[in-house]
């Protein structure tokens, strides 16, 4: 299936987004309004060059360098020496899907009709992205303004023969990948090297990919807090709605209702309605609190997102109804580093609590189960280290914690004094997503693993799903064997998806 865009600069969502973050094939196109816009901004620029008069960015050299005049001739070269002398990054390079969702951030501001690019730029790229062309960009090298230049540096130069790209499903240098579509290379004109690399794409390509993977979280943890409890015979009393009421937070209801919806039916949670535990510990009973605040940090990031994939960073900036060609800073990066960072926080809470379920699991003094979930330990280790490597993950999760976006260094010679780090905290982030996944995962083997103990009652609607998904791919653990086929089987059943739709199969949607 081809999923259909059309950009216009002002209404992209982020459920637009999800084909492209998810690697489906995406064909894009531009309104007929934003072409018109396009157009109007780019006789501005041919106004202001052919006038001759000191532009930055048109006419002049960048940065520090702003106040050098460069003659007309020069104007195609100076685009050209712009890009090649950006092109710093270093690293590994992005992930494919990353650099797409960054592909179609960058078109989607410039057609906006505020940057002076010309149209017939704007139709090679979209057919450059079409046709499956997606350049080869090294992750570091950003500080988050003016915007990401040299990642962005690096993807621009693909499209001009430099570097490297995939396409049709290999890597390879970019000029080969031109030569097998059959096109030349791009050639800059006046202002387009500078409008297509002063943007914030790079930070927001790795972070929309991050949110996706975080949205799934946020279900998917519920869940597991519902197999957790039965496996561990707790209660669902502390999800009542009466009580989310009284709390008052929208992430706290969400949570409630998940969880409730999980446990619909539970002849475990009956059977243990009257026993002498007066309450469960907080991994259990205060993840109303806990996950719900994480779903009220994702709302909040989606929604500065759902503005931010739409707004212009371009500079200089054209009002072409007016004339006028504005220096600022609409590159600055801090909108999506500061939000960045506090999901990664929430993120790190998620990681947190799971792997404490995973010790009320694993631990007989507090699960009243055979030590480590094996019914011959000592011979056996059973989840005993599976438990240590969540341990190890959630620490490492708070290394990562420390704020990016608190950090600036000052670069061009002073002239850019104050920077954000946005690709720093967009990729600190999807570290600690990674970590999370894999703490989730080890959570769900064990409170699988632990539900084999007690397999005379059905479990509750979405918990017995949930458990039965498991038993899919990854048999009960009778004597120890090699688990990290286990972890990462459990790992692939929640960051596919399937996790979720299996439980929402069986008990309606889930809320994130």
């Amino acid at each position: 299936m081809t999923h259909k865009l059309a950009l216009d600069g002002r209404s992209l969502t982020l459920s637009d987004l999800e084909a492209v973050i998810s690697g489906e094939k995406v064909e894009l196109s531009v309104t007929d309004t934003a072409r018109e816009a396009v157009r109007k901004a780019r006789d501005l620029v041919d106004h202001h060059v052919a006038s001759g008069e000191p532009v930055y960015g048109l006419t002049t050299g960048f940065g520090k360098l702003k106040n050098v005049a460069i003659e007309n001739a020069d104007l195609a070269k100076l685009q050209e020496n712009l890009i090649v002398s950006h092109c710093c990054g270093v690293g590994d390079d992005m992930p494919v899907d990353e650099v797409r969702t960054a592909q179609v951030l960058r078109l989607n501001g410039l057609v906006r009709g505020n940057s002076g690019i010309r149209i017939e730029l704007v139709d090679r790229l979209l057919d450059f992205f079409n046709r499956g062309f997606v350049p080869k960009v090294p992750q570091q090298g950003s500080v988050g303004a003016s915007g990401d230049l040299a990642p962005l540096a690096h993807m621009t130069a693909s499209y001009m023969g430099y570097g490297g790209a995939t396409f049709d499903g290999r890597s390879m240098p970019a000029r080969e990948a031109l030569e097998l579509m059959d096109v030349s290379p791009v050639e800059l004109a006046a202002k387009e090297g500078l409008a297509l690399i002063n943007g914030t794409e790079i930070s927001k390509g790795v972070s929309l990919g991050v949110i996706s993977r975080a949205t799934n979280l946020s279900q998917a943890a519920d869940i597991l807090v519902a197999l957790s409890i039965e496996s561990l015979k707790g209660s669902r009393l502390p999800f009542q709605e009466r009580l989310a009421e009284l709390k008052g937070h929208p992430g706290h209801f969400r949570t409630a209702r998940n969880v409730t919806a999980c446990l619909a039916n539970s002849v475990v949670i009956e059977n243990h309605a009257d026993c002498d535990r007066v309450q469960d510990p907080y991994s259990l009973r205060c993840a109303p609190q806990v996950h719900g605040a994480y779903k009220s940090a994702l709302a909040h990031v989606r929604e500065i997102f759902s503005t931010e994939i739409n707004g212009v960073t371009d500079n200089p900036v054209l009002f072409p109804d007016t004339g006028d060609v504005v220096s600022a800073g609409l590159f600055h990066g801090a909108p999506v580093s500061m939000v960045m960072d506090y999901l990664g926080l929430a993120m790190c809470s998620i990681a947190n609590i799971s792997e404490r379920r995973t010790e009320q699991l694993v631990n007989p003094d507090l699960s009243g189960m055979p030590a480590f979930l094996t019914s011959r330990p000592g011979l056996n280790s059973g989840m005993m280290i599976a438990q240590v490597a969540a341990a190890a993950l959630a620490s490492e999760n708070k290394v990562y914690a420390h704020p990016a976006s608190v950090d600036t260094i000052p670069t061009s010679a002073n002239q850019e004094d104050h920077v954000p780090m946005a690709a720093t905290a967009a990729r600190k982030a999807r570290m600690i997503c990674d970590n999370t996944e894999r703490v989730l995962a080890i959570e769900y083997l064990c409170a699988a693993q632990a539900r084999e103990f007690n397999l005379d009652a059905r479990g509750g609607d979405g918990a017995e799903a949930a458990h039965a998904l498991m038993r899919t791919r990854v048999e009960p653990l009778v004597e120890d064997r090699y688990l990290a086929d286990d972890i990462e089987a459990a790992r692939q059943l929640i960051v596919s998806g399937d996790l979720v739709r299996a439980v929402e199969e069986a008990v309606g949607p889930l809320e994130s």
